[in-house]
């Protein structure tokens, strides 16, 4: 019998897209022969999958969860939103947002990661693909720790308890009372759902988008033919207008529409009476920077009549 190796495997698996078990067991039946352990996946109904993976995957699900002082988030994708209405599918979200608590925020790590009931999580969104039919894809992962403090959670526009499509985590380091902690990191975090911050703090603003920003205003500014020392002036004002608009710790909080964020977290360390500081973000908003086929319905229906 042909030796089954790692490289055989995986080279099935890509070839397939069916699950490692399933991929040892083909070649296993089959001695190791590729192409007839592909045809015996296809009769299996386990490469279903593959035929699918070229279809773009933007809707799905934001999953996030939280476990003592760690807090997780995932996107997982699909073809249609009927599919983020499914309870297998939720099921799968559930699980895998579960999984990045432990497994961190490395997808390639969190897709290896043992999988409730048995495989990895790899293979359960093989299984599901084939079961479902849709094409999906578990895009990215976020996980945040603190050693004291909370790791607070929001969904927007839930379809169920920790799953949305829009998911925020806030990061927030403090010795004080836990419950007041995640009750400010829920308010700070749907603020941040509703404003999509891009930078923590002024320090950690991306140099290059900040020279783009000030390119630009600088030449608005040279526009009104004002002398240097105005433009100048001109171009710091609008600088510090980016920075209230873009950065979290600058934006005005959106429940009061006056103080900054900044002054809610200040305000927040008086109260509990000791330090609090919001140490991180990350915010999600389903299938953002995906390049969505536009398609015209009416179009595909009359060119399927004319076949």
């Amino acid at each position: 019998m042909a030796e089954i190796t790692a490289a055989l495997v995986k080279d099935l698996r890509e070839k397939s897209g069916a699950g490692m078990m399933d991929c040892k067991r083909a070649l296993s039946e089959n001695n190791g022969d590729i192409e007839a352990a592909v045809d015996w996946l296809r009769k299996k109904g386990l490469a279903a999958a593959a035929k699918k993976a070229g279809r773009v995957a933007a809707e799905g699900l934001i999953g996030v969860a939280f476990e003592g002082t760690t807090g997780g988030m995932v996107e997982v994708n699909s073809e249609t939103d009927f599919v983020a209405r499914n309870d297998a599918f939720q099921d799968y979200v559930r699980n895998v947002t579960k999984a990045a608590l432990a497994a961190g925020d490395d997808v390639e790590k969190l897709k290896n990661a043992a999988y409730p009931g048995g495989g990895s999580v790899a293979d359960a969104l093989t299984a599901l693909i084939a079961k479902i039919g849709e094409n999906m894809t578990l895009r990215r992962a976020a996980v945040l720790k603190v050693s004291a403090g909370v790791v607070a959670t929001y969904v927007h526009s839930a379809a169920a308890p920790g799953l949305g499509k829009i998911g925020v985590l806030v990061a927030l380091e403090s010795s004080g009372d836990k419950e007041k902690l995640t009750a400010l990191g829920r308010q700070i975090a749907m603020h941040i759902a509703a404003t999509n911050p891009q930078a923590l703090d002024i320090a950690s603003v991306d140099p290059a988008m900040l020279a783009r920003e000030k390119a630009v205003l600088t030449e608005q500014a040279a526009a009104s033919g004002k002398p240097a020392q105005v433009i100048e002036k001109m171009v710091e004002g609008r600088v510090r207008k980016y920075y209230e608009e873009t950065v979290l710790l600058e934006q005005v909080y959106v429940v009061d529409g006056e103080s900054r964020i900044k002054d809610v977290v200040a305000n927040a360390a008086k109260e509990l009476g000791t330090p609090v500081k919001l140490a991180a973000f990350r915010r999600y908003a389903l299938g953002e920077g995906i390049e969505k086929k536009e398609t015209d319905f009416a179009a595909e229906v009359a060119a399927q009549l004319k076949a």
